[in-house]
């Protein structure tokens, strides 16, 4: 899908706090299409999410509030539209959208995204985008209607794909569950879709 001009970019207001307060689910599917504006002092870079994952509480086996509230997990526990940014394996910081209500722990993890400058490094996955756009632990809490980090209406894409989470085998019966969304069209998925399950 042919990305806005920048102009349109550029006069686009970031999306309110009452998009994200909704279940993650449905704000998993409907940033596909949306576009990630992060500021920093090398300049500002803007992105259309193209994957995201959907994390559903503590009734959820692979989203982090299933072990319960901790310092970690604190975050999630906040404002819908707040970043809930963390370290895996010490090395990689991946971004996650809080959603629904406070106290209520969804999340909606951003694992791809595509490039509207020719400049940005690899962004098809939750590391590598973050590294290429400086997203870090020093975001974690950060109010999404403000810079540095904003989401823009974008355009939605024209169909979105299902599919199972990446990495989530240890979940029990949450392992299967239709909780990625993609675009299929999109060259910058983390992974292929597995074969049969659009």
């Amino acid at each position: 899908m042919k990305p806005p001009p920048p102009e349109a970019v550029r006069a686009s207001a970031p999306l309110p706090a009452s998009f994200y307060a909704r279940p993650a689910d449905v704000v998993a599917r409907d940033l596909i299409g949306r576009l990630l504006a992060v500021e920093s002092p090398g300049g500002r870079h803007v992105t259309r999410i193209v994957e995201t994952e959907a994390y559903l509480g503590e009734d959820d086996l692979a989203c982090h509030a299933s072990k319960g509230r901790t310092r970690r997990t604190e975050t999630l526990y906040g404002p819908p539209g707040t970043a809930y940014v963390y370290l895996i394996y010490g090395m990689y910081h991946l971004f996650n959208v809080v959603a629904l209500a406070p106290e209520v722990p969804h999340a909606v993890l951003v694992r791809a995204v595509e490039p509207l400058e020719a400049d940005l490094p690899r962004t098809d996955g939750p590391g590598r985008l973050t590294r290429a756009l400086g997203i870090d632990r020093s975001h974690d809490g950060h109010d999404l209607t403000r810079p540095p980090i904003t989401l823009l209406p974008g355009r939605a894409a024209a169909r979105v794909a299902t599919d199972r989470r990446i990495g989530v085998d240890y979940a029990g019966a949450w392992r299967d569950a239709p909780l990625r969304f993609f675009d299929p069209t999109s060259r910058h998925l983390s992974r292929p879709p597995a074969r049969g399950r659009r």
